[in-house]
C-alpha cells in the first residue's frame, strides 16, 4: 500500500468534517462551529500537504503550509471554538477572534520569513527542527501556540463531558465529546512521530485522530431524546393513610 493514501484519507475525512460544520454554522449562526470549520479546513489542507510531500517529495512552500496550518493553526481554532462554547459572552467571543487573527497573521510571517534546509526535506517525513532550525522563530510556534492552544482544547472538552455526565438524554453528546478529546489528544501524540522522523507512526495518528474527531461528532449531533415522564400511579384506596 502506498504511504501516501493515508494521509490522503485523513485529508477526506477533514474535508467532509469541515463541509458539516460550515453547513451547521449556516444553520445556527454558531461562532464555535465556524471556528472549527476553519480548523479542520486547515487539517484537510495540511494533510493534503503530506500527501504530496509523501507522494512526490517535499518543497519550501508545501512545508511551510503543512507546518503553519498543521503543526501551529489549526489547534489554536478548535481550542477558540470550545472557549467560545463554553464562555457565551460577546467579550469572549471578540477575544478569540482577535487572539486568532494575530495568532494566524503571526505564523504567517514567521513561516514565510524562516530559512528552509533544503536537504532536510529530502526525506518523505522532514523533521521540523532540522528544516526550520533548533530553536528558531518558526520552530518555536508549535511550542508557542499549538501545545497551549492543545490543553485548552482539553481541558475545555472534559470540562463539557462532565457537566453531561449522568444525565441520559445527554449520553451522546458525552460519549461524542470523549471521542473528540481522545481523537485531538492521539492527533496531538503524532507530534512525537513528526519530531522523529517515523512517517508511519504519524500518519497513522493522523488519519486515526481525525476520524474519532469526526465520530465523535456524529455522535454529539444526534438529536437529544428527553426520556417520557414515569406515569403518575396513584395510590390504591385501601392504603393506610399518612401520619
Amino acid at each position: 500500500m502506498a504511504m501516501w493514501l493515508i494521509p490522503l484519507a485523513a485529508t477526506l475525512v477533514a474535508g467532509v468534517f469541515a463541509v458539516m460544520l460550515a453547513r451547521q454554522f449556516l444553520a445556527r449562526r454558531g461562532q464555535a462551529q465556524l471556528l472549527w470549520a476553519i480548523a479542520m479546513g486547515m487539517f484537510a489542507v495540511a494533510s493534503a500537504a503530506v500527501t504530496i510531500g509523501v507522494a512526490s517529495g517535499w518543497t519550501t512552500r508545501l512545508y511551510g503550509i503543512y507546518w503553519a496550518l498543521g503543526a501551529v493553526l489549526n489547534v489554536a481554532f478548535l481550542a477558540g471554538g470550545e472557549l467560545v462554547l463554553l464562555f457565551r459572552k460577546p467579550w469572549v467571543r471578540w477575544a478569540v477572534w482577535l487572539v486568532l487573527i494575530f495568532a494566524t497573521a503571526f505564523t504567517a510571517a514567521v513561516v514565510s520569513g524562516a530559512q528552509m534546509s533544503t536537504e532536510a526535506l529530502a526525506v518523505q517525513l522532514p523533521r521540523g527542527i532540522k528544516v526550520l532550525g533548533d530553536g528558531t522563530p518558526a520552530h518555536r510556534l508549535a511550542q508557542q501556540v499549538a501545545y497551549p492552544a492543545y490543553a485548552i482544547l482539553l481541558l475545555g472538552t472534559l470540562w463539557s463531558a462532565w457537566k453531561m455526565r449522568g444525565r441520559p438524554e445527554l449520553r451522546d453528546r458525552f460519549v461524542g465529546t470523549l471521542l473528540i478529546a481522545l481523537g485531538a489528544t492521539i492527533v496531538a501524540a503524532g507530534a512525537a512521530f513528526a519530531a522523529t522522523g517515523v512517517l508511519a507512526g504519524f500518519i497513522g495518528t493522523l488519519v486515526a485522530g481525525i476520524c474519532l474527531m469526526f465520530w465523535g461528532f456524529l455522535r454529539a449531533s444526534r438529536p437529544i431524546v428527553v426520556p417520557d415522564a414515569a406515569p403518575v400511579v396513584s395510590e390504591p384506596a385501601s392504603a393506610e393513610p399518612k401520619a
